[in-house]
C-alpha cells in the first residue's frame, strides 16, 4: 500500500479521502516547520502533499528515496525545486482550478476597492471623521478594464468584469479570436492595452518575459489615472517604479496582493493613500482552500494507486480512463527506446518518434517520454518518464515527433529512429490484444518477435546455415532459446535475428559467437518485460 505524508494543514476530508482511494496517510502538519525532523523521516513515503510551509528543497528530495509525486493544494510551486524532483524522477503536481474563482473575485474586489477607495473611507470613518468630500471616487460602469494574462483565472475575472458593463481588452499570446468572442473581450497588444485601459490587472505566470511587465517604460504608455492591481505574483512589478508613479499621480491606485518578498514585512508600497495592499489573499476562502485539499488527494491516490497522473508540472497528464488503453503502449514505447539505447554505442544526436494510426490518437506527450526514458537508460540507470526529457535535452538531442493516419496493416504501431554522427538506426513495434509489445521491424526489415527479459540480437548476411549455427552455439553452451525471429530485407542480402532467452547470454559464449565470420554483430538486450 502507497505511502503519503500531509506536513502542512489539509482537512480532515481531503486525508480520509487518501484513505478510501486506497493510501496509507500520515497527518502530521507540524512537519512542515521542522526541516530536520521531516529530513529524517521523508524516506518512508511514497507521497509528499504540502501547502506552503513546508519547502521541498534539493536536500530534502535527495533524502526522499522513495518518493514517487509531490503534491502541491495551491497553485503555487515555488515553494518545490522542480528540476531536483525532476531529475529524481518525482512527479510535482498542483491544482491550478481549485482557487481560480476566489482569486479572480479578489482582483473584482481590488477593482471596487481602488475605484471608491474603500480602506481608506473606512480608516477615516472609524477614526470619528466625516470625510465625505475627500473621497471622490469614480465609477467602473463604462471603464475599460485590460487584462494581461487571460488564461484560466484571467478568463473568469473577464467575464464578471464584462458583467460588470466594463469594456474588457486582454492581452495574452496564446488566446484565441475564438475564445476571445466567446469571453466579450478584445484581443490586443501589450502597447495597446497600456495606451487604453483604466484599470489594468495581472493574471500571468512568471516568466522570463514577463518578470517587470509593468515598469516605468510601461508605466509611461499607460493613462494618466489609471489603476493597476496585481493578485498574480509580486516580481511582476517594478515597485520603486510604480511607487514613483503613484507619488506623482500618474498611476491613481494599486491594489496589491503580492509581494516580490513574502511575508511582507515591509515595503516601498506600504503607507502610500493610494495603495490598497493585502497579505497574499487571493486564495484564502473557505471554499478555496477546501477545494485545493480535495484535488490534491484526489490526484496523487489516482496515481499512486491507478497510474493516472493530472495537473503535473514536469510530466504529461494521463487520465485515469485513458491510463488502462495507454499503459501497454507505454511499455512498448519504452522498450522500443531501450532497444536502441542498448545497440548504439555513438552519441544519439537525433531522435524521432512516429505514431502510425490508432497510437497517433493517444497520449504522445507521455508515450515520448517513455521512449527517451527507455533509450537513455543504458547510460544513466535511474532515469524514468519525468526525468529523461529533462536528460536528453541537457545532453542536446533534438527529438522530433511525427503523426500519420494508418498506413499499414496494422490499427497502430510507433517507430522510434536516432541518428549519430555515422549512422541513423530504426525500429518499430505494437501491441496485440493481449496488450504485449512486440517488434515488428528492425533496420527497416520486417518480422514479428515477442519481448522477452533476455533477447540476442544480431546481424549477418542472408546466407545459409546461420540458423543450425546459433541453435548450435546456444545448444553447446546450455543456453536454451525459448523463441526465434528471423528477418531479411531481400534473399542474399542483410539479415537479423531476435532470440528470446530464458537466461541472460554469457559473455564467454557471446566471444564465441562474435568470432563467427557470418555474424556481422551480436547484442545481448535486456528488458524489463514487468514495469508499466
Amino acid at each position: 500500500m502507497p505511502r503519503v505524508l500531509v506536513s502542512d494543514q489539509l482537512s480532515p476530508t481531503a486525508v480520509q479521502i487518501f484513505k478510501n482511494r486506497g493510501v496509507d496517510v500520515d497527518y502530521l502538519p507540524e512537519l512542515g516547520k521542522d526541516k530536520d525532523k521531516l529530513l529524517e523521516v521523508i524516506g518512508q513515503y511514497d507521497g509528499l502533499a504540502i501547502r506552503s510551509a513546508t519547502k521541498a528543497t534539493e536536500k530534502l528530495i535527495a533524502a526522499a528515496t522513495n518518493l514517487k509525486v509531490i503534491g502541491r493544494a495551491g497553485i503555487g510551486v515555488d515553494n518545490v525545486d522542480i528540476p531536483a524532483a525532476s531529475r529524481r524522477g518525482i512527479i510535482v503536481m498542483n491544482t491550478p482550478f481549485g482557487n481560480s474563482i476566489t482569486t479572480a473575485e479578489h482582483a473584482v474586489a481590488m477593482i471596487f476597492a481602488l475605484a471608491r477607495q474603500l480602506p481608506e473611507a473606512n480608516a477615516s470613518t472609524h477614526a470619528g471623521k466625516w470625510e465625505k468630500n475627500r473621497f471622490m471616487g469614480v465609477e467602473i460602469t463604462g471603464k475599460t478594464l485590460g487584462i494581461i494574462g487571460c488564461g484560466n483565472i484571467g478568463s473568469i475575472v473577464a467575464t464578471r468584469a464584462v458583467g460588470l458593463k466594463m469594456h474588457v481588452i486582454a492581452f495574452d499570446p496564446f488566446l484565441s479570436e475564438g475564445r476571445a468572442e466567446e469571453l466579450g473581450v478584445q484581443k490586443v497588444e501589450l502597447d495597446e492595452l497600456f495606451a487604453r485601459a483604466d484599470f489594468i490587472t495581472l493574471h500571468t505566470p512568471l516568466t522570463d518575459k514577463t518578470r517587470g511587465v509593468i515598469n516605468a517604460e510601461a508605466i509611461g504608455k499607460m493613462k494618466d489615472g489609471v489603476r493597476i492591481i496585481n493578485c498574480a505574483r509580486g516580481e511582476l512589478v517594478v515597485v520603486d517604479d510604480l511607487v514613483a508613479a503613484l507619488k506623482s499621480g500618474k498611476v491613481a491606485g494599486a491594489g496589491i496582493d503580492v509581494f516580490e518578498v513574502e511575508p511582507a514585512k515591509e515595503s516601498p508600497l506600504f503607507g502610500l493613500e493610494n495603495v490598497v495592499a493585502t497579505p497574499h489573499l487571493g486564495a484564502s476562502t473557505t471554499e478555496a482552500q477546501e477545494n485545493v485539499a480535495l484535488q490534491i488527494a484526489e490526484q496523487m491516490s489516482d496515481y499512486l494507486v491507478k497510474g493516472a497522473v493530472s495537473n503535473a508540472i514536469n510530466m504529461p497528464s494521463i487520465t485515469a480512463e485513458e491510463a488502462p488503453r495507454l499503459k501497454p503502449f507505454v511499455k512498448l514505447a519504452e522498450v522500443l527506446g531501450a532497444f536502441v539505447g542498448q545497440v548504439t554505442e555513438e552519441p544519439i544526436q537525433e531522435v524521432e518518434i512516429l505514431f502510425d494510426g490508432s497510437t497517433a490518437q493517444m497520449n504522445t506527450r507521455a508515450l515520448i517520454s517513455a521512449a527517451l526514458a527507455g533509450l537513455i537508460r543504458p547510460q544513466v540507470a535511474d532515469v524514468n518518464m519525468v526525468s529523461a526529457p529533462i536528460m536528453v535535452k541537457e545532453r542536446g538531442i533534438i527529438v522530433a515527433e511525427v503523426k500519420r493516419d494508418k498506413s499499414g496493416v496494422f490499427d497502430g504501431y510507433i517507430k522510434l529512429t536516432v541518428k549519430t554522427a555515422t549512422m541513423t538506426r530504426s525500429i518499430a513495434g505494437t501491441c496485440f490484444s493481449d496488450g504485449k509489445p512486440r517488434f515488428i521491424q528492425i533496420k527497416g526489415i520486417n518480422l514479428d518477435a515477442e519481448v522477452g527479459q533476455h533477447m540476442l540480437y544480431t546481424t549477418n548476411r542472408d546466407v545459409p546455415g546461420i540458423i543450425g549455427l546459433l541453435g548450435t552455439i546456444c545448444g553447446t553452451a546450455g543456453v536454451n532459446i525459448a523463441n526465434f525471429a528471423l528477418g531479411r530485407d531481400h534473399a542474399g542480402g542483410d539479415a537479423i535475428a531476435l532470440l528470446y532467452l530464458d537466461q541472460p547470454f554469457p559473455e564467454k559464449v557471446l566471444a564465441e559467437l562474435r568470432a563467427q565470420p557470418a555474424i556481422a554483430s551480436a547484442k545481448p538486450l535486456s528488458f524489463d518485460v514487468g514495469m508499466a
